[in-house]
């Protein structure tokens, strides 16, 4: 019995016992004299029961049912382990068939004691205002996570948001950020929207060159002030102006992206048997319109600041990673110490001037062509080495002896000047010797 109830059978028992009057107990309660007519009545035919509640000790209409109640602490458990009890509720009324609120979930799990994902309260900073169109800057970014919760590899998920909206334009994952999974964010985003006014960016080398002072002769006579990555290649191409953010908080609204979707979507996948990049990349198409459903605004104007794309400007051209080369002798180019020749449309090999300059391209899927005085060419391998057929007869080659060293005869005039020098050496020194035996009184030699 609470305080107020207490209260009030105290003073209507003086009231029945007569030690007040009805006025007095009507200022005594805060109460009007037939309120308190009314409560006096309904005390002599109940007692004290008059005081509660019509409805105390009932079961609410609206209350859940055991059965679902403990379906719920079971999903939260194995299935939707670590969502929020936003996400939790949404994600029970589209795969589960239970339809209830956040606050229904959150108030069932904390009875039974479960700990629930909860996100820290972010710190207060002054909020940039948003772009007024849809298209004026779309903010891009990569973030590395286990995604698929140790099921299958770790990736790198790449992604664009408008800033207008917060609406995704692009996501694909990749083992690891990289100039392909930039490359496939762009093309989702030019084919479904087109060209945008400005893209924001991190200053990581894939978007800005490091090497700003070491230009080239010919790149200072084109007028050229920076180095340009193949991102910045590709947007100057395109004429998309790029802005570089000096810190995580300057894109503030692409890193809230990344903690929405490192909640959200590996339960998303877990609940579609996701284990591989392949299945992630092809769930995603998907995806990406129910995020933007249940999270982007609508645009302060309705203009669009998208270009559309024209015919000229060829995505599989223009989206691609370029890398010159010099023609070697023979109309052969060297790429990854593997020799190509250009072809045409007709399979016939384009001649090359030695050293003229070729630019290589590496497309989305991994492909190779060649782009030559405008113009593009298909590669094949060049194999130096002729193929010998297997019809073709084998010659026989008749070995011959090995030569041997010649020696003069013993007769030969270089043979025969070198004996006499040896032997007018040799008389020499006998003559000496016997000249040395008589002073000595020794008998001479026999010559």
């Amino acid at each position: 019995m609470t305080e107020k109830v207490r209260k009030r059978v105290y003073v209507m028992d003086k009231l029945v016992a007569k030690e007040i009057t009805n006025a007095q107990a009507a200022e005594l309660l805060g109460l009007s004299i037939r309120q308190i007519k009314r409560i006096k009545k309904e005390m002599q035919k109940k007692g004290v029961r008059a005081f509660g509640h019509g409805n105390a000790g009932r079961k609410p209409k609206h209350a859940l049912d055991q059965s679902t109640v403990e379906r719920i602490i079971e999903l939260a458990q194995t299935d939707l382990k670590g969502a929020n009890c936003t996400h939790m509720a949404e994600l029970m009324a589209e795969h589960f068939g239970i339809s209830v609120s956040p606050r229904t979930v959150q108030r069932v799990l904390k009875k039974a004691g479960i700990a629930i994902a909860s996100r820290r309260a972010p710190r207060r900073r002054r909020m940039r205002e948003r772009k007024l169109q849809l298209g004026i800057l779309i903010q891009c970014d990569a973030s590395p996570h286990n995604w698929l919760e140790g099921r299958g590899p770790k990736m790198s998920l790449h992604g664009l948001i408008d800033d207008a909206t917060g609406a995704i334009l692009g996501l694909y994952f990749r083992p690891q950020e990289d100039i392909i999974g930039y490359l496939n964010v762009f093309w989702q985003m030019f084919e479904t929207h087109g060209i945008p006014l400005s893209i924001y960016s991190d200053r990581h080398t894939m978007f800005f060159s490091s090497r700003k002072d070491k230009l080239s002769i010919e790149e200072e006579l084109q007028g050229k002030q920076v180095n340009l990555t193949q991102i910045g290649r590709i947007l100057g191409e395109l004429h998309i102006i790029h802005i570089p953010a000096s810190s995580p908080q300057a894109k503030g609204r692409i890193e809230r992206l990344w903690g929405t979707l490192q909640g959200r979507l590996p339960i998303e996948m877990r609940l579609a048997g996701i284990n591989t990049i392949e299945q992630a990349n092809k769930f995603l198409p998907g995806y990406i319109p129910r995020y933007n459903t249940r999270f982007a605004v609508p645009p302060a104007e309705e203009t669009l600041a998208f270009r559309p794309l024209t015919p000229d400007l060829d995505l599989d051209t223009i989206l691609t990673i370029r890398e010159p080369r010099k023609a070697l002798g023979g109309s052969i180019i060297s790429y990854h110490n593997t020799k190509f020749q250009l072809h045409d449309e007709k399979d016939r090999v384009v001649g090359l001037a030695k050293r003229d300059p070729v630019l290589l391209l590496t497309h989305i899927d991994g492909s190779i062509s060649a782009l030559y005085k405008g113009k593009h060419y298909s590669l094949a391998e060049f194999h130096s080495s002729p193929v010998i057929q297997a019809s073709t007869p084998a010659v026989t080659i008749e070995s011959k002896p090995m030569r041997t060293q010649w020696k003069p005869p013993d007769n030969h005039p270089w043979k025969r000047a070198s004996y006499e020098y040896q032997q007018r050496i040799q008389q020499a020194r006998n003559a000496v010797k016997d000249q040395n035996n008589k002073d000595a009184g020794f008998p001479l030699a026999a010559t």
